[in-house]
């Protein structure tokens, strides 16, 4: 059986790859899986994953063919998962040696839903580790109680993915997968649900995966419209946390960091293209109006300052109609590697319409609390 499957999502990363693969190589076990998803490279990556698929132990290679963006090709690795427990880390960062058994024994001995970790962020030669906030270490923990107080920066404002390792019945209960071709912030509405809905938690202190930071074609460096993206991603988290029977206490959390992320767009709306930054401000304007606004007055109350006065200057902008969300659509991907011959042939799995985005490159979203 599969102890762990791991998603690796490559897109154009020729340049980082070795390394991510290098430490792949020293985390391998007989019983590790390694599901590496070309998000359709058009530079030498996909050279460097054939030649993985072939040499190292449990890879799994799956191609995309065409771009679908790092939700959906962290999807595709999810479908193909076999592991009791699965985890992910991104096409340009690495690994520590042995860490992923360490964080295997970890699981298993503390016997929860889902870990999560600290990282070591890398930006250049600089090395900084940053800490989950979650005080609370190496103990079972209620995940829904690590989502509050809406004031101070908690669990669900730590939301990168490849941070810990997740039971697999989180998959079976639909509680892993991200919504389908979101370019960015694709992890704040996964990090969310995940804590709503999940039974379970735990955080540790084991320090594993470098975090590459200032990758020139991440989107946290590149000032086009598929930043917007956020605004899709939290208008679900607003959407998906007013339905919970305790909205009344965890939309203000929701709120709150809405706008922090708007704010912290609007603050650096200088790198945005200029017809990019009016639609910011547009569809900023009308994220505001669509929130609860008796949760968002108490919020821009208890935030203050120009924070909060800017943001309700924008309120009264002319606002954008919601984004839409791509149309569903099946996306071919071809499955080989070096792991079980049951995994290779073709498959199809839903994928939005086809629209250019960036891949692994473009982890996340910016670390921006209330």
């Amino acid at each position: 059986m599969v102890k762990l499957s791991v998603v690796v999502p490559f897109f154009n990363v020729q340049t980082y790859a070795p390394d991510t693969l290098t430490s792949l190589r020293a985390n391998a076990r007989e019983d590790f899986e390694f599901l590496l998803v070309d998000d359709c490279s058009s530079d030498g990556t996909p050279e460097l994953l054939e030649r993985a698929a072939r040499e190292l132990p449990g890879a799994v290679l799956i191609r995309h063919e065409r771009n679908e963006g790092l939700a959906t090709a962290r999807n595709t690795g999810l479908d193909a998962a076999r592991g009791e427990y699965l985890t992910f880390l991104d096409g340009d960062d690495w690994l520590a040696p042995g860490y992923y058994e360490r964080l295997v024994a970890a699981a298993e001995g503390l016997g929860c839903d889902f870990l999560r970790t600290d990282h070591v962020s890398v930006s250049g030669r600089d090395r900084a580790v940053h800490r989950a906030p979650v005080p609370r270490r190496g103990e079972v923990l209620d995940p829904r109680d690590a989502i509050l107080p809406a004031h101070r920066t908690t669990s669900v404002d730590y939301p990168y993915a490849w941070a810990g390792i997740y039971h697999r019945q989180l998959l079976e209960r639909g509680l892993l997968h991200f919504p389908h071709g979101l370019r960015t912030a694709e992890d704040r509405p996964w990090i969310w649900k995940l804590h709503r809905e999940a039974e379970s938690f735990a955080a540790i202190g084991e320090l594993g995966v470098f975090y590459r930071r200032g990758v020139a074609t991440s989107l946290t460096q590149i000032g086009d419209v598929r930043q917007l993206d956020f605004i899709r991603a939290f208008d679900q988290v607003i959407e998906e946390t007013a339905k919970d029977p305790a909205a009344d206490l965890l939309l203000p959390k929701a709120v709150r960091t809405y706008c922090a992320l708007i704010s912290h767009h609007i603050g650096a709306i200088g790198r945005f293209e200029p017809e990019v930054a009016r639609q910011l401000k547009a569809m900023s304007a009308g994220a505001l109006r669509r929130m609860p606004q008796g949760v968002l007055d108490e919020a821009l109350a208890a935030m203050g300052g120009d924070r909060a006065t800017m943001l309700r200057r924008l309120r009264r902008r002319r606002p954008a109609p919601p984004p839409a969300a791509p149309d569903p659509a099946p996306v071919a991907v071809s499955v080989s590697g070096s792991a079980s011959a049951s995994a290779s042939g073709s498959v199809s799995t839903p994928a939005p319409a086809p629209v250019s985005t960036s891949g692994a490159a473009a982890s996340g979203s910016p670390e921006v609390a209330a």
